[in-house]
């Protein structure tokens, strides 16, 4: 399907791979596979909702190139360039871009995305970012390493001092119709006084419909789903807030 797939637009490329991932199981913690060294890498054995998305996007960039370039090599070129600061690994834990907001900033500015957020009615609320802070015993990385505490504590205090923009929910289905099937759609959700990233899919407009595909949790779905539409998938959560929007460019 080589030549088919060249002919899509970047967005629709991503959500016929999206598509063709529905059903990999989630998995969290792919990422961790190491005490101390950083690498790209890639489990398409099981997706937890970042993975999934990045998994897509990596697939639709690699199908623009000759069918023997379609290599595993290949692919963690392009999840390098998606994953990490400046699209370079250089070994370390802090070189991952680690919050969604940080990667659509970071992506738009190599100019590989658009971030839609504030054109699509955008508000600024105040970020939370501290998941990675309290949850540290979690994340390999951070438990063999003082300094990736350090750093991701003064990562997570950087947002903190930063605005998050968010489309709020109740505004979401006024801008369906403008979003566009392979979107990067991650959801903003209350916690306390303040907001945060959660959870990330994929726009796919389906009978003129925008659904949200994504890898659900074990709670839910338990694996890549084509879930219902996007404005009533964030009704159905009461600590949903909002999303951000990013579409792909290239």
């Amino acid at each position: 399907q080589a030549e088919r797939l060249r002919k899509l637009p970047i967005g629709e490329r991503v959500a016929q791979f999206g598509q063709w991932l529905v059903g990999v199981p989630y998995k969290s913690y792919t990422l961790e596979i190491h005490d101390h060294v950083e690498a790209p890498s890639v489990n398409l054995a099981g997706l937890d909702c970042w993975t999934f998305f990045e998994s897509a996007l990596a697939f639709a960039r690699m199908s623009e190139l000759p069918v023997d370039q379609w290599t595993p090599q290949t692919m963690l070129k392009y999840v390098e360039l998606d994953r990490y600061w400046n699209g370079r690994c250089d070994g370390t834990y802090l070189s991952r871009l680690h919050y969604l907001e940080d990667w659509a900033r970071d992506n738009e500015r190599r100019g590989y995305v658009s971030d839609l957020t504030r054109r699509l009615g955008g508000v600024n609320v105040s970020n939370a970012a501290v998941e990675m802070t309290n949850n540290w015993r979690g994340y390999r990385y951070m438990v063999n390493s003082a300094s990736n505490r350090a750093g991701i504590s003064k990562l997570e205090a950087r947002l903190r001092n930063e605005p998050l923009p968010m489309i709020p929910k109740s505004r979401v289905p006024a801008i369906e119709s403008k979003l566009q099937s392979g979107d990067i759609i991650s959801i903003v959700s209350k916690d306390g006084s303040a907001y945060g990233t959660s959870h990330v899919g994929i726009a796919y407009r389906q009978g003129g419909v925008v659904r949200f595909m994504h890898a659900s949790s074990p709670r839910n779905h338990g694996q890549v789903v084509i879930d219902s539409r996007l404005s009533e998938y964030l009704e159905r959560y009461r600590t949903h807030s909002g999303i951000m929007v990013a579409r792909p460019v290239k």
